[in-house]
């Protein structure tokens, strides 16, 4: 049933717009920022500022805004999948959303700008590709291939990018950019995993992710493997460059994350949140024992 329009509040609750920016989803990029402070061998209690600065960019600012973004381009596919949100129930009346994103995504510009060079461009970088994913004509998000691999781009590989070469003031190593880049590979599996929550909705509005074209069992399939894979080639990287415990420790990790799987595809549909909790926590906690792998390898100025 649709709120009466006179019925609407003519300014968002305060509640409404900490739910529209969903702090829940802020978590992976905080931590992959760490990970890029941490395989560049530096302190974070040394740079506090930088630290803390980069952390809040990375979370609740680029993040929050591209949440916002997405639910605002996303608010007639939410009418259908979760009418309750912020935006189509009318707690976030008008084109509140919509200001509110552009906002955030002025502020992310001015914060992005005290990080350096390299801050400012990654920040740069981040708010396109929120707005790329979500809004016309682009809309990457209607790809199930496009949309999941820009999002695992931006919640882990460009914000360790950002912290390591923030932090180490310059271009990082081949090492730390590459596994950078290939965890952000292995989080497409971890995004279509979370495409499965919109899927009737999805349908209905032309969005082809992967649950839509290929069905849930397959999906789910293909998102185990992609994580395995990607976590695969990790741990043989690490084996050459002569990090054997580290290697061992995220071996270990994926093992836990394989029985995980085992458990995820007697149910796809049923059990993607459940695996979303579970494995993924396992699979973040891979990124820093890789990233402290990486930390000796590094040569700071």
């Amino acid at each position: 049933m649709q709120v009466s329009q006179t019925l609407q509040p003519a300014l968002p609750q305060p509640r409404a717009m900490l739910e529209l920016i969903k702090p829940i989803t802020w978590f992976p990029p905080m931590w992959a920022y760490l990970c890029g402070i941490v395989s560049v061998g530096v302190s974070p209690l040394e740079h506090w500022p930088l630290v803390l600065l980069g952390v809040v960019l990375a979370g609740p600012v680029v993040c929050g805004m591209s949440q916002a973004a997405n639910d605002w381009c996303d608010r007639h596919v939410d009418a259908v999948n979760e009418p309750d949100r912020p935006i189509p129930s009318g707690r976030i009346p008008g084109r509140w959303g919509l200001w509110i994103a552009l906002a955030m995504t002025v502020l992310s510009l001015v914060m992005g700008w005290f990080l350096g060079t390299w801050g400012f461009v990654a920040t740069v970088v981040g708010v396109l590709a929120a707005w790329a994913y979500s809004a016309e004509p682009v809309r990457l998000k209607r790809s199930g291939w496009w949309g999941p691999g820009l999002v695992g781009l931006c919640y882990e590989g460009l914000p360790w990018f950002t912290g390591a070469a923030v932090l180490a003031a310059g271009l990082p190593s081949f090492q730390v950019i590459t596994m950078a880049v290939l965890y952000s590979m292995g989080a497409h599996g971890i995004m279509t995993l979370n495409d499965f929550k919109a899927l009737e909705g999805d349908r209905q509005h032309g969005v082809r992710s992967l649950p839509v074209t290929m069905g849930p069992e397959m999906a789910a399939r293909l998102a185990c493997t992609v994580m395995t894979l990607a976590q695969m080639l990790v741990i043989a990287l690490l084996l050459i460059w002569g990090k054997p415990i580290h290697a061992g420790i995220v071996g270990l990790l994926l093992v836990a994350q394989v029985r995980a799987m085992a458990v995820l595809l007697t149910d796809p549909k049923g059990r993607a949140p459940w695996y979303n909790a579970v494995g993924v926590s396992l699979y973040v906690s891979g990124m820093m024992v890789t990233a402290v792998a990486l930390r000796s390898m590094e040569v700071l100025p």
